[in-house]
């Protein structure tokens, strides 16, 4: 793996103008493909297997007037103070209003309030029910028009209107989250480099790598059917791990730098090995997203390919379009202008860093560190034990919009469960009496204590499939509702033994009592299948049993914690001024499965970047906390400067008005928190340094079995020292340089591959001609690096060629080139 990523890094620094070339062909492609691509669609709930959904699949076929899966509006009026809307011109008004909207394209049916019974008994309230003949996402902006209009007209003649439902449009998200996000990634990565040019080039190309993957998303529109939140998450994903992975990658070019290797050997360095680690952290991403689609709800599935498909393309960016760009960047990436006096001192290789500094604190204090960190987490997951799953409804939508509105109004005039009431459908096919069923279903919801009204059953032209509707007494994401739901299914089983008649519960509040049960059921195999294919690939990249184990149950603290904070705030209602919350309620249950697919994801790229820095100092010989501590020095900093980066991604989305939104925003940014700066560089330090060489113990039949993908790079370094001592053997045997005007003008030079070759230009005229790749810029201290590098790699036995820059004179140089060539033949003379 290292090796082969090695030579790609060389290959794309050599072809970069090939490289952003096809790069920039392949954006255009997709642009232009996406341009035509008919959109994300709202991500209806589908949720095969369950009761609501084979009621909806029933009423589609028997009532298709109904559109049982058709989006539906609530339009909501409210007189003036003083008034009725039974007086004369109120009525009025609103049949006016009703007849406007029986009107408006895509209707299949407006309930009228006078004759449906839908005024509450004070007179001052009522709602139209409106149902569409087509789904929420293909409602058309006319039809929206219409609703807009109804609004407006109402309110001029004094009403107070307002909407509600799934057919009603919601204002569109702001970008503030993502701007913010990548204003402080930026600011982050300034000072974690100390140069623009360092800090822009992870930015350029996470926004590219978002860009093609959006424009991909949009273009499989073609031909998939994908939610809406499907571009969300892999927006929000992509744009955060895309910065990650080239910060790894450009950080360790870097270093590279540092220690004398030309630019071109440098990058193909750091993409074989940060690129390795960049390679399998992507993957456990993309598992752990991918796993999504084995719940078995269609909007989950699109949600998590979508983003696995963002993942691989940051992943694919950093290994190929990174090292074009840092290609152009050269040398300039190392000027580091913003640098404090302490950056630089640490740079010089003086003093310690906070990374260094807090591995040896750990290291010297595993127990008491481990034992204050492990109960910390175990205080935070407390409130996780009082978790409370629902979907989210209009309850949800910020104050002041007009679904909140309309939502409050319905409560206040008839009740919070006329916001979500009940489809009940009797399938009498197969019974003897289906008239008498269906009876036996409506005085059966009639005693039922937590109903509120029950609407009498209409049949199918057949007469033998009955529609009938229960109004609950109490909200749609309450307990009490979810209790109802179960007892009517519960009454449902003597209906079919005693009549034949099949009895099933649907609606929106239904749908989203089974799409939380589900959820709640598909957790624990989720977590297998996800953990357990993530363990393989870490146990493939550390050959340890232990480190992977670890990772896992790192991990779950992590989630348990996160669920802890997201309970206490939303549900509990603690420091919610503080997060904006207006109002406490069960967690959104797709918020759980989701934070778990992406925080595993993410936790298993710190523990790959971190913990293999320090396998491959081990592997190079390190004692167990020298290794410890010496991945800290080369990796702390770049891990913090990433975690910090995806905090501040997440946390702008806590601006946004949406309750789910903020949920989703709060949870990702607390799990990065906890399992970056607690888990991994507290816990995980910990346990290593109690362990000790058990870290890295693999039983040997196992060593055998697995192959060796070669992460940390000791494949790649043995193969380099093994060229470089080629080389040094074919300098050897290669004849001595003579100075100017001692032979006749004939002498050797090297070719940059370590082959000398004959020629009649003489000595001096190939001191003037430097090296393409070992031009410094055009400062002393430049000059410095320059004559510094040359002189190692004199010492490794490399090229042969004199750079331009030095200041010292020919004749000098030429007599430290001979002393080094005798040097090489005889080591034991440098003592």
């Amino acid at each position: 793996m290292a090796t082969f990523l090695y030579r790609l890094g060389r290959l794309t620094f050599r072809r970069r103008r090939l490289v952003v070339m096809l790069w920039i062909a392949v954006l255009a492609a997709i642009g232009i493909g996406a341009m035509s691509a008919p959109g994300t669609s709202s991500g209806a709930l589908s949720v095969p297997g369950t009761q609501s959904q084979k009621a909806i699949d029933l009423l589609r076929k028997e009532f298709p007037q109904a559109s049982a899966d058709g989006a539906t509006a609530r339009v909501v009026f409210e007189a003036p103070d003083g008034q009725k809307l039974t007086s004369g011109a109120n009525k009025a008004e609103v049949e006016s209003l009703v007849a406007k909207l029986e009107k408006s394209p895509q209707v299949s049916g407006v309930s009228d309030p006078f004759t449906s019974g839908l005024v509450s008994r004070s007179g001052t309230i009522a709602y139209a029910q409106v149902s569409y003949e087509v789904a929420q996402a293909d409602v058309s902006g006319a039809a929206h028009a219409v609703q807009t209009d109804v609004v407006q007209q109402g309110e001029k003649a004094g009403l107070k209107v307002s909407l509600g439902g799934n057919a009603v449009e919601s204002k569109s998200a702001s970008k503030a989250a993502e701007l913010i996000g990548v204003g402080v990634a930026a600011v982050v990565l300034v000072i974690t480099f100390g140069s623009m040019i360092a800090a822009g080039l992870p930015l350029l190309t996470a926004i590219l790598g978002v860009a093609a993957a959006v424009l991909s998303v949009t273009l499989a529109t073609h031909f998939f059917d994908l939610a809406s939140s499907s571009t969300t998450l892999a927006l929000m994903l992509g744009l955060a791990v895309a910065i990650d992975y080239a910060l790894f990658i450009v950080s360790r070019y870097r270093n590279e730098i540092r220690d004398g290797h030309e630019p071109e050997e440098a990058c193909g360095r750091a993409v074989g090995t940060a690129g390795s680690a960049v390679v399998f952290a992507g993957l456990t991403v993309i598992v752990a997203l991918s796993g999504l689609s084995v719940i078995g709800i269609g909007m989950l599935t699109s949600m998590g390919l979508a983003s696995a498909f963002a993942v691989a393309i940051a992943v694919i960016i950093a290994l190929t379009l990174l090292p074009a760009v840092l290609g152009f960047a050269g040398l300039r990436i190392m000027k580091g202008t913003l640098h404090t006096r302490r950056m630089k001192a640490l740079e010089r290789g003086e003093g310690e860093s906070m990374g260094v500094r807090w591995a040896r604190f750990v290291t010297r204090n595993p127990v008491k560190v481990l034992a204050v960190s492990v109960v910390g987490l175990a205080l935070l997951a407390i409130p996780t034990m009082s978790l409370k799953m629902a979907l989210n409804d209009d309850s949800g939508k910020p104050p002041g919009t007009t679904q909140r509105i309309a939502y409050d109004t319905l409560s206040e005039g008839f009740g919070p469960g006329f916001n979500g009431p009940l489809t009940v459908v009797v399938d009498a096919r197969d019974s003897d009496s289906p008239k008498a069923a269906a009876q036996d279903a409506y005085t059966m919801l009639s005693k039922l204590d937590d109903v509120a009204a029950v609407r009498p059953p209409s049949f199918n032209q057949a007469g033998d499939v009955a529609l009938l509707g229960a109004v609950p007494k109490s909200a749609p994401t309450s307990e009490a509702t979810k209790d109802l739901v179960g007892e009517i299914r519960d009454h449902g089983t003597a209906l079919h033994q005693e009549s034949g008649a099949d009895l099933m519960v649907t609606g929106l509040t239904a749908v989203n009592i089974d799409v939380s049960t589900k959820l709640s059921d598909a957790l624990v195999p989720y977590l297998a299948i996800v953990v357990g294919l993530a363990l393989i690939l870490l146990l493939l990249v550390f050959r340890s049993i232990v480190i992977p184990l670890k990772a896992a149950l790192g991990f779950l603290l992590s989630v348990v914690s996160t669920l802890g904070v997201l309970v206490a705030v939303f549900q509990w209602g603690w420091l919610k001024d503080l997060f904006g919350v207006d109002q406490t309620g069960p967690i959104v249950s797709l918020l759980p499965i989701v934070l778990i697919g992406v925080v595993f994801g993410l936790a298993m790229d710190y523990e790959v970047f971190l913990v293999s820095r320090m396998r491959e100092e081990y592997v190079h010989g390190a004692e167990p906390t020298q290794a410890i501590v010496r991945g800290f020095r080369h990796s702390g900093r770049v891990v913090t400067a990433a975690a910090v980066i995806m905090v501040s991604v997440f946390s702008g989305f806590l601006l946004d008005d949406e309750v789910l939104i903020k949920s989703i925003g709060l949870g990702l940014a607390a799990a990065v928190f906890l399992d970056a700066f607690v888990v991994r560089m507290t816990i995980v330090p910990a346990v290593m340094a109690l362990l000790g060489h058990r870290s890295w113990t693999l039983p040997k039949w196992l060593d055998r079995i697995l192959p060796d993908v070669d992460v940390e790079g000791e494949k790649l370094r043995h193969a380099l020292e093994a060229e470089q001592a080629e080389q040094a053997e074919q300098t050897d045997s290669a004849p001595e340089l003579v100075p100017a005007g001692v032979a006749a003008g004939i002498h050797t030079e090297s070719d940059g591959h370590g082959a000398p070759h004959p020629t009649g230009v003489p000595a001096s005229a190939v001191t003037d001609e430097p090296a393409p790749a070992q031009q410094a810029p055009g400062n002393a201290s430049g000059k410095a690096r320059g004559l510094s590098r040359f002189k190692q790699r004199l010492t490794r036995g490399g090229d042969a060629v004199v750079p331009a820059d030095t200041t010292e004179s020919k004749a000098t140089v030429r007599r430290k080139l001979l002393k080094n060539r005798k040097l090489l033949k005889n080591p034991m003379r440098r003592s």
